[in-house]
């Protein structure tokens, strides 16, 4: 069976749990720019405050940070920088062909961890929330990475 395949019960879950965390920090833009319309402010670039059909009413207020679009914004940034790491461990975790119930409770973990990770984020709740389910998932991309170098240099 090809590795690359969907037939692959690693390669799917892989997929899986790719695609969601995907469509999870996509959807955090959509989130941004939604938040910014109900506020009408949270802009961040000076042709921002342009009179156009999308802003017939343009202030310089609309410049102002706000802290409820601004939430948003940090949740994205700390996905763009937990998502490229979780998406190349766990690629290179699959090809080493571990047991697929080793991978689901990895890979779906982490997905599960971030969710959480964003549930806390976006209900404001303490840092030592956060920080809890972040690093849960950080454990789990140093357990994926620790077994892929441990199965390459054993080859």
């Amino acid at each position: 069976m090809d590795k690359l395949s969907f037939q692959n019960p690693l390669f799917q879950t892989y997929a899986i749990a790719a695609c969601i965390m995907i469509l999870k920090t996509v959807m955090m833009s959509w989130l941004t720019v939604a938040r910014m319309m109900q506020v009408n402010g949270g802009f961040r670039s000076p042709e921002d405050v342009k009179k156009t059909i999308l802003n017939p009413n343009p202030t310089a207020e609309q410049l102002v940070p706000n802290e409820y679009v601004d939430r948003i914004r940090r949740i994205q940034l700390n996905d763009l920088e937990n998502l490229p790491f979780f998406l190349v461990a766990g690629f290179l975790f699959i090809l080493t062909e571990p047991s697929i119930t080793l991978a689901q409770w990895l890979l779906y973990g982490y997905v599960t961890s971030r969710l959480l990770h964003f549930a806390a984020y976006f209900t404001a709740r303490t840092h030592d929330t956060r920080a809890t389910l972040w690093t849960l998932g950080s454990l789990i991309l140093i357990y994926m990475s620790c077994w892929t170098l441990f199965v390459a240099f054993r080859q």
